[in-house]
């Protein structure tokens, strides 16, 4: 947390040859030394290859439950909650992934305005592409815009360094070329974290960020569910997740985070309760 926003240093001033450098995470070096480990007890007593192999397989389930566990921290370092500094001004941050979308964003980006609070968009580069002009609104209302990879590859978390290097960089330089402002937070598609993601992540400069609760509101059919679930143990320096990208209309073309959105709004004023982007609670906090 404390460097969280401190860009990292690559080998050689290179971010791309820094790539060659991916065993750094403790959760990588248990691997490599499990594949060395049973290789060499398979090699040196063959009645034992089923132990080796045992031994491999569960080393994979391992780390497949750090890839299906968006909040863990098995892969590397990971933001799911804002800095003590944050809660203690009591803080909190919304998020909004997939955008940016241009029916709904611009209503979410009201709602925003009229509550006063400011939020974190992760948005899909391509769509950033696709539309410059509502991404570049997004910050001009004090709002920040982060990385959600360019175009959202639903295989990502399969990705090994170089392809999760090209879709951060290549987020990275699109949204830095439009809005004038570059990403200082990353979060994987769905949250998924390929085993390799958290070293490509540092040598890029940016903060792996996830979340503390989030509503599941593409796929709740009532507002009161998603509502519900992020109002749950709701406390100053939690991280929300929402989606602007990709709204969910199951009844009568309702937008169920146009209702869920005010409402929680409310809830943070009648609680003394303040939403802004990541890089205002981080960059305030005498703990980064």
């Amino acid at each position: 947390m404390k460097n969280c926003l401190k860009p990292a240093i690559a080998p050689n001033g290179n971010s791309k040859a820094s790539v060659l450098h991916w065993i750094t995470t403790p959760a990588l070096k248990i691997s490599a030394m499990v594949h060395i480990g049973s290789a060499l007890l398979a090699i040196l007593n063959p009645a034992f290859w089923q132990w080796a192999l045992g031994a491999i397989l569960l080393n994979y389930l391992c780390l497949s439950a750090g890839v299906m566990w968006p909040k863990s921290r098995l892969l590397g370092p990971n933001m799911t909650h804002l800095p003590a500094g944050a809660r203690h001004r009591r803080e909190i941050t919304i998020t909004f992934d997939d955008g940016p979308d241009p029916e709904i964003t611009p209503l979410v980006l009201d709602l925003l305005d009229q509550y006063g609070a400011k939020a974190s968009f992760f948005c899909i580069a391509n769509k950033v592409s696709a539309y410059p002009d509502l991404a570049r609104e997004i910050i001009m209302r004090g709002h920040s815009l982060e990385n959600h990879t360019n175009s959202h590859p639903y295989a990502f978390a399969f990705f090994g360094p170089s392809g999760i290097l090209r879709e951060i960089e290549s987020a990275q330089a699109t949204i830095g070329a439009i809005t004038g402002v570059t990403p200082k937070f990353f979060r994987a598609p769905m949250g998924f974290r390929p085993p390799f993601l958290a070293p490509v992540v540092e040598q890029t400069g940016l903060c792996c960020t996830t979340w503390t609760r989030r509503g599941f509101d593409t796929f709740a059919r009532h507002s009161g569910q998603v509502l519900q679930k992020l109002l749950r143990d709701l406390a100053a320096g939690d991280i929300l997740l929402l989606h602007d990208g990709r709204p969910n209309r199951p009844n009568n073309n309702t937008q169920v985070i146009l209702e869920v959105l005010p409402l929680l709004l409310k809830h943070l004023q009648a609680h003394n309760l303040k939403s802004v982007s990541l890089t205002t609670a981080c960059n305030q906090s005498s703990d980064i």
